[in-house]
């Protein structure tokens, strides 16, 4: 039988931006709601649904060979995997999320040590008690099955650990940020004895690459345009460029063709300034990847 590599998908949050990402990325995933094996467009592999909080514990193991999950359930797992590259989905946003200490406004509780002794709420409890360990100081860290903001509201506990980007839900329910454990992001990560397998290597490989070229591209679009020849090197300037714009002469017309790959934040600013400058007829269009030769490497 031809060798598969086993890919996790993570299911919950994740599920759809990951199905989008590999879409952009080259492979088609349909999720039926029936079963927990997506079907791909790719014989060499086989999908899985797994929680990404389980993710990292299935690919140590090697039940995966290859899956993505944030680098806070690596830790909760303390799984010893592979990490193949950083995957930051969002178009809108590129900031880590933060894995932080909360508690109520008016809470005694200002530092870290002020926790000696107190009660602690969290879904991350393993890293929770290893990062107080750490500093010696002695805490009671009980896992949470959600909502655990209003267990500190409640007086439940006296305080939380909580994932949160930007903070705004931590303060709606009236707590306050006293610290900052960790940092994280979306990881695509590898089984190490996977790696040592040529086939799934290589599949791995192609995958991250690919990956990382959908997420490049997620942010840039492609923009084309006509330009008189008298007005085509002040056009040209004011284009920026992953290397330089291609340009191209127009049949029978003293007309170029320009084209260019821009960061799509720029293109409402641009626009206007072309048109000024000479340009006509400009196209924007949506990118699915872009990748560069020096990235993509086989080893």
């Amino acid at each position: 039988m031809a060798s598969k590599l086993k890919l996790g998908i993570p299911k919950g949050s994740l599920e759809a931006s990951t199905i989008e990402l590999f879409a952009k990325a080259g492979w088609k995933i349909s999720v039926s709601s029936r079963n927990y094996f997506p079907a791909i467009d790719d014989d060499e592999i086989e999908c899985s649904l797994v929680r990404a909080q389980e993710m990292a514990r299935y690919v140590d193991t090697g039940v995966l060979d290859l899956g993505l999950t944030g680098l806070d359930w690596i830790l909760e797992n303390d799984a010893d995997v592979e990490i193949i590259s950083d995957l930051i989905y969002s178009k809108v946003s590129t900031r880590k999320a933060k894995w932080v200490l909360a508690v109520l406004e008016d809470s005694p509780i200002k530092t870290l040590e002020d926790c000696a002794g107190k009660t602690i709420s969290s879904e991350l409890v393993n890293f929770t008690k290893k990062y107080f360990a750490d500093r010696n100081i002695p805490v009671n860290v009980e896992f949470s099955w959600g909502a655990t903001e209003g267990k500190v509201v409640e007086g439940l506990v006296d305080a939380i650990v909580e994932v949160t980007e930007t903070g705004s839900t931590i303060r709606a329910h009236g707590l306050k940020i006293i610290h900052t454990l960790l940092e994280t992001n979306t990881k695509l990560i590898a089984n190490k004895q996977s790696m040592n397998d040529r086939f799934k290597r290589e599949k791995i490989q192609q995958i991250s690459q690919l990956l990382k070229g959908a997420l490049i591209a997620n942010n840039l679009v492609g923009l084309k345009l006509n330009v008189p020849e008298k007005n085509l090197d002040d056009v040209v300037k004011m284009l920026p460029s992953l290397n330089a714009p291609t340009v191209s002469k127009l049949y029978n017309a003293d007309w170029f063709s320009v084209e260019s790959v821009i960061a799509e934040k720029t293109v409402r600013e641009l626009i206007p300034r072309l048109i000024e400058a000479g340009a006509d007829g400009i196209i924007e269009y949506p990118l699915n990847k872009v990748v560069n030769k020096e990235d993509f490497s086989r080893g």
